[in-house]
């Protein structure tokens, strides 16, 4: 417990580390998973931008990369977040390939919850003369906004989980405090602390989202 106590102030530097890792990883990910989504959605045979071929390229680009193991995949990245960031290493490197991994992800989980939106809603709107884009902005994505959220809070708690295997190549946050403090010096208590406050950082995140979602539905 003293070695606990000594290492509080790591403790809390690597907590800080793993919210900043999470939030610009969720930031840049979940931007470019949500035109990915919706380029799938908007792409697919029926839908309002219907073009087969960007579907089926788009649809091949995530069935590659999603199914990647995360561990896998930041090795097989390093190269090109070396290019992008400077560095293969540190926690630029891993906000890249972070983002990267959660794109291929949240673009799936768009595509499938803009899918619940009813028809007969879009074609309602498309009667009256509105426009594909402003269908999108302004029914598709409000009507599926709920799901959204809730899938968005899912992909939050994954980063989470992933930002902790990013302690392995370099990274820093809490994954890296584990290691370096609790596995590598055989001290349970320092590995266990970094599992409880993952564990408090994960019940806020999906206590939030799912009050953020709740409120959403109600509407």
């Amino acid at each position: 417990m003293d070695e606990l106590v000594g290492l509080l102030p790591e403790l809390w530097t690597s907590t800080y580390e793993t919210l900043y890792i999470v939030s610009l990883s969720l930031i840049f990910g979940g931007a470019a998973g949500l035109v990915l989504g919706l380029g799938l959605y908007t792409t697919r045979s029926g839908s309002l931008l219907a073009n087969k071929p960007v579907f089926g390229a788009l649809n091949v680009l995530v069935n590659i990369f999603r199914p990647i193991p995360f561990i896998i995949f930041l090795a097989a990245a390093q190269p090109l977040a070396r290019a992008v960031t400077g560095s293969g290493i540190g926690n630029n490197a891993i906000i890249f390939t972070l983002s990267l991994a959660a794109a291929f992800g949240i673009s799936r989980i768009v595509e499938q919850n803009l899918l619940t939106v009813q028809p007969g809603v879009i074609e309602a709107a498309r009667s009256v003369g509105a426009g594909r884009l402003r269908i999108i902005l302004t029914i598709v994505i409000p009507e599926a906004l709920g799901p959204l959220i809730l899938g968005y809070t899912f992909i939050v708690v994954a980063l989470v989980d992933m930002s902790a295997v990013a302690g392995y190549v370099g990274g820093g946050g809490l994954g890296n405090f584990a290691i370096q403090y609790g596995y590598r010096q055989f001290n349970p208590i320092v590995t266990w602390a970094a599992v409880v406050v993952i564990i408090i950082m994960v019940q806020a995140v999906q206590f939030l989202g799912n009050w953020l979602a709740r409120r959403t539905l109600r509407r």
